[in-house]
C-alpha cells in the first residue's frame, strides 16, 4: 500500500488568504487606476477638443462682422435678374447674388485667406461679407464643429456677455438648420445703450487641395434704421454656392 501512495505526484500546497487574496486586491487596484487614467485621458482630449472648436467659432464671429474695412480692389460682376446680378469668384470657388446698386471689393488680412464685402453705396450699417479661413487637418467637415444646432449655441453662447456685471453685449440665437451642404445660423447682438444687430450667417468647408477652407458668409443689418435691406441680405446670404 505503501508503493502505491509513493507514486502519486506530491499536492500542490493549498490556498492561503494571506498569500493569494492581496495579489488580487492589487490586480484590481491597477485596474480601476488604469480605468481612472484612461478616463482622464479621454476628458482632457475632449476638452482639448471642445475648446479648438469654440476658438474657430469665435474666430468666425471676430473675423467677419467688421467688413467691410479692408483694402479693396475691384471685382468683375455678371448680370442675372432684376435688381440682382450673380457674384462668381473662380479662383475661391464660390457664387453669390447680390443687390446690382451695391459696391464691391476684396482683400485679405494676417488672419484671413480672403474676404469679399458687399455693401450699400449710401452709408450704412448694412453688409454682406464672404470670408474664407484656413483651418486645421483635423476639421474635416462642418460635422467636426458638431451638429447644427451644436454648433449655433457655442457660437452665441461664446458671444454673449450679458451675465456678466456691468453688463456686455447679448447674443441671442433666432434659428439654424442644416440645408446644401451649409450650417445657416441667424441670431442677433446688441451692446448696451446700442440699437440691435441682426446676422444671417451661412457656413461651409471645402477642401483646395492644399488645405481645408471655411467659408463664412454673414450679412448683418441694424434693426433700428436698415430694415429696408433685410429682405436683400437674406436672399443673399441663401443664394451662396460652393463651385
Amino acid at each position: 500500500m505503501a508503493s502505491v501512495f509513493s507514486s502519486l505526484p506530491p499536492a500542490s500546497p493549498p490556498l492561503t488568504r494571506s498569500r493569494e487574496i492581496p495579489q488580487i486586491r492589487s490586480r484590481s487596484i491597477q485596474s480601476v487606476e488604469k480605468s481612472r487614467l484612461d478616463n482622464r485621458s479621454r476628458t482632457c482630449f475632449d476638452d482639448r477638443s471642445g475648446t479648438r472648436r469654440r476658438d474657430a467659432l469665435l474666430g468666425i464671429f471676430m473675423t467677419t462682422v467688421s467688413f467691410p474695412v479692408v483694402a479693396m480692389k475691384a471685382i468683375a460682376e455678371t448680370d442675372v435678374q432684376e435688381g440682382f446680378r450673380t457674384y462668381e469668384d473662380e479662383t475661391n470657388k464660390f457664387r453669390i447674388l447680390m443687390p446690382e446698386d451695391w459696391l464691391v471689393g476684396a482683400g485679405d488680412t494676417k488672419s484671413i485667406k480672403s474676404v469679399t464685402a458687399f455693401y450699400p453705396e449710401e452709408a450704412s450699417d448694412s453688409n454682406v461679407s464672404v470670408a474664407i479661413t484656413g483651418i486645421g487637418p483635423d476639421f474635416t467637415g462642418l460635422k467636426s464643429f458638431g451638429s447644427v444646432d451644436e454648433f449655433a449655441e457655442t457660437l452665441v453662447s461664446g458671444l454673449d456677455r450679458s451675465w456678466r456685471r456691468p453688463p456686455g453685449v447679448a447674443a441671442k440665437l433666432i434659428d439654424c438648420k442644416s440645408k446644401n451642404g451649409l450650417y445657416y445660423i441667424e441670431y442677433t447682438l446688441q451692446n448696451p445703450g446700442e440699437s440691435r444687430r441682426h446676422i444671417v450667417s451661412a457656413i461651409g468647408m471645402a477642401f483646395n487641395g492644399w488645405y481645408n477652407r471655411l467659408y463664412t458668409v454673414s450679412g448683418q443689418f441694424v434693426e433700428d434704421g436698415s430694415e429696408k435691406y433685410r429682405s436683400q441680405i437674406e436672399k443673399a446670404v441663401s443664394s451662396f454656392r460652393l463651385i
